[in-house]
């Protein structure tokens, strides 16, 4: 017996450190990817976009997962408990001027967006829509618990998927905006932690939330959707992207001057990779760089250059690889630095192809007309464009109103789906296929009237007015150029948000600004006086009424001293009065 006991615990260990190595040997099932995107835009101001893509290869509808390496645990549980097959999330402070900034890589409206796509085995799909949507209202402390069916709706042409989709019933589809929804740094703290080195190692330290919102432009977003495990598609994963851009403006940093750095923006550097990144790049746009017209000088010199068409257009960038020991080049940290050598001219930058504006028109508090004006300024190329309208139930449109003119001549939609409101349940939801001829204006009209809400309905500044949801529009923009199709895995993350099978165009989704509408409002200052007037007539009545019935009286004789006495009795003798 003293002899089997070793000779069991040798058998023990072995097992154990049989297992072990088997399980080390086993390839990781997820990966990370980062990268950090500077593009110098041509107002001199500098875009930041950073992307952290987390692939899991697992089928978390399928597999029973109760073990998570990289892909964050509360995200997997909501995917499999609520049957999501795409969710994408987006919180928004200010609006990107796509006019004198450019396409940006992956636009979001003001505000807070959320839509998501569920699985064809959803039974109640508002129901699950209502319980997601608190649960993520927790997760990003966020205002997303007021999304209800009074700012919901249902595309039917808008917001297709993104990822592996086995169908397209848009009954799956739900889609909100909160316009008003203000982001700050209870919303950012949640998003990084989500990331797999959070704040503490490679590109996510240069996200300091005192830097990050004293910007024009500050959106963050989340991004989950399957794609293809392989080229034959055989098998799928899930990817989870998320995206912060951030614009930085020389005037409102109060600094004045046009040469950046990654100190001067983030008031950190770059030290090191995250040790769990497969990849880490930062690219740097330098798409002039090195012609006869070069604004721009970066410094340390990149350790390569990748040139793609992206959005259009044929650029440059430079590319630090932060994986590997050169880029360093014996320093502690990196700090890129862009220089202008002379100021670009804002007139001459060229204006992208599709943008589009929006305002409300007319006067008084009773009627009002919306207007969407869509640019298309390709000198030959017409192309569509998919317009998406959501108006609130207390503006009621006049449908037989809506004009859509192109050149002071009707141009009739070749799609049109209008679904009307219901007071108190549902918003109107109106989408457009119109086509765009080259270089022209179009402008969609569409008038309507105010309603008078109760007085409860009312928010706490009424008078500051109601916001209405932007308009969105997505379209295939031609290229100026030839593209050759992306390889996923290959490619940089800014180059295959959106899927693309067709080389000579690219997919776009823009936004238009919220707008602020006034509503009839009542004078709430009286009624607050009247009750005030009220509370005060009462209670001097009341209080002076029940002092009277409450109180008993009693009769006393005021008592005199001696000496009052007898000095009065002295008086009366002088006075021939008898005595008291």
């Amino acid at each position: 017996m003293a002899m089997a006991a070793p000779l069991v615990l040798h058998l023990l260990l072995a097992l154990l450190l049989g297992s072990g190595g088997q399980s080390r040997a086993e390839p990781e099932r997820d990966s990370l990817r980062e990268e950090l995107v500077l593009t110098p835009l041509p107002s001199g101001d500098v875009s930041a976009t950073f992307q952290f893509r987390t692939r899991w290869d697992s089928e978390l509808q399928r597999e029973g997962v109760s073990h998570y390496r990289l892909f964050p645990k509360v995200l997997g549980q909501l995917i499999s408990k609520y049957s999501v097959q795409e969710l994408h999330l987006s919180l928004t402070q200010g609006f990107w001027r796509t006019r004198f900034w450019g396409q940006p890589f992956l636009q979001a409206p003001a505000g807070a967006e959320l839509w998501v796509w569920f699985q064809d085995s959803v039974e109640d799909v508002d129901k699950s829509w209502k319980e997601l949507s608190n649960i993520l209202s927790g997760i990003f402390c966020a205002s997303l618990n007021f999304i209800d069916s009074t700012n919901t709706v249902t595309p039917t042409a808008s917001f297709k998927p993104l990822g592996v989709a086995n169908g397209t019933n848009h009954h799956f589809l739900r889609y909100a905006v909160l316009p008003r929804e203000v982001v700050c740094t209870e919303n950012l703290t949640p998003w990084k932690k989500l990331l797999p080195c959070s704040s503490k190692a490679g590109l996510s330290v240069l996200l300091k939330a005192e830097r990050l919102f004293h910007t024009s432009y500050h959106s963050q977003a989340v991004h989950i959707r399957p794609v293809c495990r392989d080229a034959h598609c055989v098998s799928i994963s899930w990817e989870l992207r998320q995206t912060l851009t951030v614009v930085f403006d020389a005037y409102t940093t109060g600094q004045g001057k046009k040469d950046w750095s990654l100190f001067r923006m983030f008031s950190r550097t770059i030290t090191e990779a995250c040790p769990l990144a497969s990849q880490s790049y930062v690219y740097v746009d330098i798409s002039r760089h090195g012609q006869e017209n070069e604004t721009l000088e970066v410094s340390p010199p990149p350790t390569s250059t990748y040139q793609a068409v992206v959005l259009g257009d044929r650029k440059t960038y430079a590319v630090y690889d932060l994986l590997n020991p050169a880029t360093f080049s014996g320093s502690r940290s990196l700090n890129l630095q862009l220089k202008w050598k002379q100021l670009q001219d804002i007139e001459s930058q060229l204006v992208p192809f599709l943008h589009a504006q929006r305002y409300v028109s007319g006067y008084g508090l009773q009627k009002g007309e919306l207007s969407t004006v869509l640019h298309n300024t390709h000198p030959y190329r017409a192309f569509p464009v998919l317009l998406l309208e959501t108006v609130p139930w207390y503006l009621r449109l006049y449908v037989h109103t809506l004009a859509i003119t192109t050149k002071g001549k009707d141009n009739k939609p070749s799609y049109i789906h209008y679904q009307p409101a219901q007071d108190r349940l549902r918003p109107h939801l109106l989408e457009m296929l119109i086509q765009l001829p080259a270089n022209s204006v179009t402008k969609v009209s569409i008038q309507f009237e105010r309603a008078l809400l109760r007085w409860t309905e009312y928010t706490p500044d009424p008078n500051h007015g109601f916001y209405v949801s932007p308009s969105v529009l997505s379209a295939l923009v031609p290229n100026l150029v030839g593209a050759k199709p992306a390889d996923w895995e290959e490619s940089p993350l800014f180059s295959t948000m959106f899927p693309s099978s067709d080389s000579s165009s690219y997919f776009v989704r823009l936004y238009t600004e919220p707008l602020l509408v006034n509503l009839p409002t009542p004078d709430f200052s009286m009624p607050y006086n009247v009750i005030c007037l009220t509370c005060t007539v009462v209670a001097v009545c009341y209080g002076s009424f029940y002092n009277l019935l409450t109180r008993t009286f009693h009769l006393e004789e005021p008592k005199r001293s001696r000496l009052v006495r007898w000095l009065a009795n002295i008086i009366r003798r002088i006075r021939g009065v008898p005595p008291v």
